[in-house]
C-alpha cells in the first residue's frame, strides 16, 4: 500500500519546528503496521533534521555552530536576490538534507527515545513550506 499526506509547515524564520506529531498522524492515517515512510522537503532554503528533542540546548548548538560555518552576507557569496540570508541558506540546505527515511513498526514510526523530526528553517522570515509525507507498507 501506498499513501501520501502534504504538510505545510509555518516557520517563524531561522530555527526550528517540530513536525514529529504530524508525521506520526500521517503514518497513523495510512494503517500501515509495517513498512517505510519518507519525509520530503519542497524547498531549497530550509532542511529536515533527525534530531535531540529533549534538550533544545541541542538545536540551539547547531544553529549557532551554522551560524559560524556559513555567514550571513558573506562576501563570498554572489547570489544574494532574496538578501544577506539567500545563498547561506542554501549553502545551509545543501549540507544538511531535505529528505528522511523512517521504518514504521507496529504503526508508528520507529524513532529512537530522544528523536524528533524537524524543519529547520534557513532564512531569517517566516516562511510556509510544503512537506511530504510518504508511507509504504
Amino acid at each position: 500500500m501506498y499513501h501520501a499526506k502534504e504538510l505545510t509547515v509555518s516557520t517563524r524564520g531561522r530555527g526550528f519546528t517540530d513536525i514529529t506529531g504530524e508525521v506520526r498522524r500521517a503514518v497513523t492515517e495510512s494503517g500501515a503496521r509495517q513498512g517505510l515512510c519518507t519525509v520530503f522537503l519542497h524547498h531549497t532554503s530550509a532542511s529536515l533534521l533527525l534530531c535531540e528533542n529533549a534538550d533544545p540546548d541541542v538545536r540551539r548548538d547547531l544553529e549557532s555552530f551554522f551560524a559560524r560555518l556559513v555567514k550571513d552576507g558573506d562576501p563570498l557569496f554572489v547570489h544574494d536576490a532574496e538578501g544577506p540570508d539567500d545563498m547561506p541558506a542554501h549553502v545551509r540546505t545543501v549540507l544538511t538534507q531535505n529528505s528522511l527515511s523512517i521504518p514504521v513498526k507496529d504503526g508508528d514510526v520507529d524513532l529512537g527515545t530522544w528523536q524528533g523530526v524537524y524543519v529547520w528553517e534557513h532564512r531569517t522570515s517566516p516562511h510556509r513550506r510544503r512537506v511530504t509525507v510518504s508511507v509504504v507498507g
